[in-house]
């Protein structure tokens, strides 16, 4: 149904969805077919086409869940469905650079709901809304599993660990002049369009960008290897209340950055411990 501007149903159904150019579906179904063969049942695929549609425009519009429904042989109320429910499809025009802070619990209170506030007015956009240039789109995002190196910044789902309102603001800037970002783990970054492509499930091209990509942080591999029963390393924790120090013998000791593992063990300057830089809006109980 299509409705007036005052939202009032006007009784009428929509238009269907304008084709694709025909290079472009050509193209697009060509590689379709090679998604499709990877699965045993065609409509398994309908993940995967959804991100190479998202590829072609930047977004999931109803000609790319109308292309999706074709070449699946499914409904397009089917696949709306599917792309309406997982927030990694994108519903409107959005930014070659989508910026994730994480707020969920403990990326919140290790310092993200100021990240994202400060982001907020820097970037002059509200949640979910892009940058005049195109090139940024901020959100806040769920949890993304990367909770040893609170508080964490997305970009096209890369991750950028342990950041500040200070290290977020480069970040975003660097983005929007255009020079090359490299993330915490994996390889330099690509625009929101070539990462689709990627988890369609076709290779990153880019020279030595495989390579590139790396593993799991020191952080979140700490548990494996106690359980391989490999010792773990000796390092001193500055404690809240001053420098670091030895309880033995009294030296102090300057743990190199490896052996800080965790955001949690040396709090960051977003720490809700540190009064000039609040996790969060206080307030009262109650309230």
């Amino acid at each position: 149904m299509t409705t007036s501007s005052s939202g009032v149903s006007l009784g009428m159904p929509e238009l269907p969805a304008p084709a694709y150019p025909d290079d472009v579906r050509a193209r697009l179904e060509a590689d379709a077919r090679e998604v499709i063969a990877r699965y045993p049942d065609s409509r398994s695929a309908l993940l995967p086409l959804l991100h190479l549609v998202q590829a072609e425009e930047g977004h999931v519009t109803r000609t790319g869940m109308q292309f999706c429904a074709d070449v699946l042989n499914l409904t397009t109320a089917e696949v709306t469905a599917v792309a309406t429910f997982y927030t990694m499809y994108r519903r409107r025009p959005s930014g070659d650079y989508q910026v994730g802070v994480c707020t969920n619990t403990l990326c919140a209170v290790m310092g993200g709901d100021a990240i994202f506030e400060e982001l907020q007015e820097h970037l002059g956009v509200g949640n979910g809304e892009t940058t005049e240039d195109g090139k940024v789109t901020l959100e806040h995002i769920e949890c993304n599993a990367a909770c040893d190196f609170a508080p964490v910044v997305m970009v096209n789902w890369e991750f950028f660990d342990n950041q500040t309102p200070g290290s977020a603001k480069r970040l975003v800037d660097d983005l929007r002049a255009g020079r090359v970002v490299e993330p915490t783990r994996g390889a330099r970054l690509c625009t929101f369009k070539e990462t689709a492509r990627i988890l369609a499930g076709f290779p990153d091209e880019r020279p030595g960008a495989v390579e590139e990509s790396g593993s799991a942080g020191p952080a979140s591999l700490v548990g494996l290897r106690l359980a391989r029963g490999e010792a773990a390393p000796a390092r001193v924790v500055h404690p809240r209340d001053g420098g670091p120090h030895d309880e033995q013998d009294g030296a102090v000791h300057e743990p190199s950055p490896s052996e800080h593992l965790s955001s949690h063990d040396a709090p960051q300057d977003t720490s809700a411990s540190d009064p000039a830089h609040p996790a969060g809006p206080a307030a009262e109980e109650g309230e």
